[in-house]
């Protein structure tokens, strides 16, 4: 493995890591509910479990780089749809969440990484870094699988805890005729990104062929 990945992806675990558990402690310490019930909540952000695949994915290229046949999670196919996920959590916060509170000191700092700094990152890695001649259309679809399976869990979860970790999917804030609109409108924004970098890879792969 060349010494840039390397090098990059120990910089890019570092930075997940440190920003997952700043955020952990926060939302710890600033807790209105139980804790076992805040931990849930924790986990219960797409931005976090997004932030937490990212992380695990940098540490695993670190120990064992990128290969087509190794661990899923360092596979470029693998690779290139947790961009796609990383990218919604970026655009989404910043263009959708982030005027709805003012987070200062520390909060601020993790704030930025998770949701600018870390997903600009991992963006700039998999241009860089992640081979493009092995991601095809064929993929998109499976691509959907996680942001769908976290839009049932959170929305089967709301209906029992009576809490949804954003405000485009409050059931009891908007109904759910609403909710399904927006939900609607986020999973086309999956696809479309998802098509998107499976164009740009194509074009990368072409052009370096």
């Amino acid at each position: 493995m060349p010494s840039s990945t390397k090098i990059y992806s120990a910089i890019g675990a570092a930075a997940g890591w440190i920003a997952l558990l700043l955020q952990l402690y926060l939302i710890i310490i600033n807790r209105v509910a139980s804790l076992p019930e805040t931990i849930v909540r924790y986990f219960s952000f797409f931005t976090i479990l997004t932030n937490l695949l990212v992380a695990i994915s940098f540490t695993l290229i670190y120990f064992k780089g990128i290969t087509t046949e190794g661990h899923f999670l360092t596979r470029p196919k693998t690779l290139t749809a947790t961009t796609v996920y990383i990218t919604i959590v970026g655009l989404i916060y910043n263009i959708i969440l982030r005027f709805q509170w003012a987070p200062e000191g520390l909060a601020k700092l993790v704030d930025e990484l998770l949701h600018t700094v870390i997903p600009i990152g991992f963006i700039i890695f998999w241009g860089k870094f992640v081979p493009k001649q092995n991601i095809t259309w064929a993929t998109v679809l499976p691509w959907t699988i996680y942001p769908l399976a976290y839009l049932g869990y959170t929305l089967l979860r709301g209906s029992f805890a009576q809490w949804y970790p954003y405000p485009f999917v409050d059931v009891m804030a908007l109904g759910y005729n609403k909710v399904f609109i927006n939900s609607a409108m986020v999973c086309a924004t999956f696809i479309f990104f998802s098509l998107l970098f499976v164009g740009i890879a194509k074009m990368m792969h072409k052009r370096s062929a």
